[in-house]
């Protein structure tokens, strides 16, 4: 399968957990109230930290994010899909219950200079993990040549690798432009 059907079952995944996350009822927003709180006292811990260690703490997170999913993307796709269907039925979650306190131009203020960047770097590095877990069933199960894994690899690491850039521009805004626009 071509690399852009990976990238439309990626964002249909992603779709499909912010549909579900956005249908989720208020009760289980409330129940996520508790989570909610402990991401606010995250924040509140990050706060003091220098704003170059919070921008070096959220890029890691998100560049070791995008690695574990695709060094686990053989395991019959599990983490690349989890991880879709899960970010955005979070989004989902986390986007009603903020415009439930705040408002909708609140939450597009807090989330599009940055997820312009972090949004697709998702898609492409989860598609390429969602190829590469392919290339690599497809050789373990359907017996295919194992040449053909190598320059599958190259092709997903390129993709893989401008979603790691991406993500730099992302965690920069998030850092140093979105408290400021928020505030």
């Amino acid at each position: 399968m071509r690399y852009k059907w990976w990238l439309f079952l990626a964002i249909f995944l992603f779709g499909g957990g912010l549909i579900f996350g956005l249908a989720t009822s208020a009760s289980t927003i409330g129940l996520l109230a508790e989570d909610l709180t402990a991401l606010k006292e995250l924040a509140e811990f990050l706060a003091p930290l220098p704003q170059p260690s919070i921008l070096a703490i959220i890029y890691i997170k998100n560049v070791s994010a995008l690695l574990v999913s695709f060094l686990f993307s053989p395991l019959f796709w599990v983490v690349p899909v989890t991880a879709l269907t899960l970010n955005g039925w979070l989004l989902g979650v986390v986007s009603v219950a903020v415009i439930q306190e705040k408002s909708l131009g609140y939450l597009l203020i807090g989330l599009l200079p940055h997820g312009v960047f972090e949004i697709p770097a998702l898609f492409i590095g989860e598609a390429a993990a969602l190829s590469f877990g392919a290339a690599v069933m497809r050789v373990l199960f359907r017996g295919e040549r194992r040449s053909l894994l190598l320059p599958n690899l190259r092709q997903n690491l390129k993709y893989l690798t401008i979603a790691l850039i991406l993500l730099l521009p992302a965690a920069i805004i998030e850092t140093y432009i979105t408290p400021l626009l928020l505030r």
